[in-house]
């Protein structure tokens, strides 16, 4: 029996991946989400028969369910999606350690538990996508532990797809911008002292479904990092960055005053492969770059 297993599948991106997913011929969808409406809606909308699981993955015994189930069925597993996770707005303390740790456990904890519990079940050909987020690719304030599991997602992600290769096994990570999901319900923080949302500005917000149709994608193309718009870098790490396809540079940061000769415009500074080298004059450690695919700078 060839399935896919998709958590977070009761709504946004692992929701997605279930619709988009239910052409593929599998025998069955396992879908692991919170809400049983929720999950009886996308078992509605799916041709493929879809099993699910409505549990939550911080829960030990709940990990265990799944578990006995792979045990008891033994399926074939060709895609696992790991689309579960939550993040939280606000200083440390505010957010409080409670559901810090909490975001660790579903981020984390759950990811490894639920790959690596899926591993015996899956054979050569199978595809295993990992949702981090850019916000994993340098030191976020304000959003400091959802960064830091995203983070732990991405190396987990870039070390398991090299551990698999001999299974010929790949690892595909997920790594998109501001997408338009049930996150945010969870994630807004209100400041307690000035009554203002933390974020108020989202440059951008892009629709689960596109996330997730170029994730497939790039899945099925095994394609290790699929970022939506950008790949991301910090400074430090902008002269290890593939910058051989034709793309254009953009450095996001608060201290560009070295680089205005390369036409510094509303915050933004925009440049191509020939200025590279010039890059090392940049004062600002912590400015972010980001590698856009030609033309596609949402800025």
């Amino acid at each position: 029996m060839n399935i896919a297993v998709i958590t977070g599948a009761s709504s946004g991106m692992g929701r997605q991946f279930c619709e988009q997913l239910d052409t593929e011929g599998f025998d069955e969808i396992w879908g692991i989400g919170l809400g049983k409406e929720k999950m009886e809606e996308v078992k509605t909308n799916l041709k493929t028969k879809f099993r699910y699981f409505d549990m939550d993955l911080t829960v030990d015994k709940n990990l265990q369910i799944y578990k006995n189930a792979l045990d008891e069925a033994k399926p074939n597993v060709k895609w696992l999606v790991n689309a579960s996770g939550f993040g939280k707005f606000g200083r440390y303390d505010e957010i409080g350690v409670e559901s810090n740790t909490n975001m660790i456990d579903l981020n984390c904890k759950a990811l490894v538990y639920i790959t690596e519990t899926t591993l015996p079940y899956m054979s050569e050909g199978a595809r295993i996508v990992q949702i981090a987020s850019v916000a994993g690719f340098q030191p976020i304030p304000y959003i400091a532990v959802y960064g830091a599991t995203k983070a732990f997602v991405v190396s987990y992600s870039r070390a398991l797809n090299v551990e698999l290769k001999s299974r010929k096994i790949s690892v595909t990570c997920v790594c998109p911008f501001w997408t338009k999901t049930a996150f945010f319900d969870r994630a807004k923080k209100i400041d307690s002292k000035t009554s203002n949302q933390v974020v108020t500005n989202y440059i951008v917000m892009y629709q689960p479904e596109k996330v997730i149709k170029k994730a497939i994608k790039d899945a099925s193309g095994r394609v290790l990092f699929t970022v939506l718009p950008t790949h991301l870098y910090t400074i430090q790490e902008i002269f290890n960055a593939s910058v051989n396809s034709h793309r254009k540079i953009v450095i996001m940061g608060k201290k560009l005053q070295n680089v205005v000769h390369f036409g510094l415009k509303e915050g933004y500074l925009t440049i191509d492969e020939s200025t590279l080298g010039d890059l090392s004059n940049i004062s600002d450690q912590n400015a972010i770059l980001l590698i856009c695919d030609d033309k596609a700078s949402p800025y």
